[in-house]
């Protein structure tokens, strides 16, 4: 009786086996430059039955290097690595990896990130303060051809793009210091002493840049100006 209920119990728990598309797990590579980051995705990613972690670079040039014979079917990649972006690493990496795809994982939430990462050919952007189910989750759809990034979304991205494009055109050498003076918290007065102009020439630039910008003060004008991915 013993054996017979040690057998049902094996039974009742099939193993560990890594299945998914074409008989096997889904092969990921991991690009991100915090190693805590990086491992702590990797064990994550490694429990899941149908994923299998077979490689990790830290930069741009480490993800470069990564050789051929890895085969990835998707890549997690964060947005700002050390000698680069993201950006930088999927468009490389897709001479190497023709049919892979992308998953950005990010603490950078700005459209000019998004945008840069959809012209790079990703399928799906996450912030870093997604759930590990989200991100698991994420990757298994992707795997499976899907895109999580929507017409909407490109569409409303561009359009920013483009609007980003027109205010930078539009602002002046002079105008870009005034706002980016602005922005580190810098006072009228100062603005003036440090580029050696008067106050009034200050405030001068301060409602032209106003005006391309479309805003009312000078708090909404640094926001606008960091939306627009005008300043960093």
């Amino acid at each position: 009786m013993a054996a017979m209920s040690q057998l049902k119990q094996r039974k009742a728990t099939p193993p560990l086996i890594r299945v998914q598309r074409n008989g096997g797990p889904i092969r990921v590579v991991i690009v991100e430059n915090h190693q805590l980051v990086s491992e702590s995705l990797g064990l994550l990613l490694d429990e899941q039955r149908d994923m299998s972690v077979v490689g990790s670079a830290m930069s741009v040039a480490g993800a470069v290097a990564l050789p051929g014979t890895l085969a990835p079917d998707v890549i997690v990649l964060d947005f700002h690595l050390d000698d680069g972006t993201g950006r930088d690493a999927a468009m490389a990496m897709r001479e190497k990896f023709p049919n892979v795809r992308f998953v950005f994982l990010s603490r950078d939430d700005s459209d000019g990130a998004r945008l840069a990462a959809i012209e790079s050919g990703a399928s799906a952007y996450l912030h870093k303060s997604s759930s590990g189910a989200e991100v698991i989750a994420a990757i298994r759809k992707v795997a499976q051809g899907a895109s999580l990034i929507s017409p909407t979304m490109i569409a409303r991205l561009v359009s920013r793009g483009k609007d980003r494009e027109h205010v930078r055109d539009s602002l002046s050498p002079r105008e870009r210091e005034v706002l980016k003076l602005l922005a580190d918290g810098v006072g009228t007065r100062q603005i003036g002493h440090r580029l050696g102009v008067s106050y009034s020439t200050v405030r001068t630039h301060i409602r032209s840049i106003s005006a391309k910008l479309g805003t009312h003060s000078l708090v909404h004008t640094v926001v606008t100006a960091r939306e627009l991915d005008l300043i960093s």
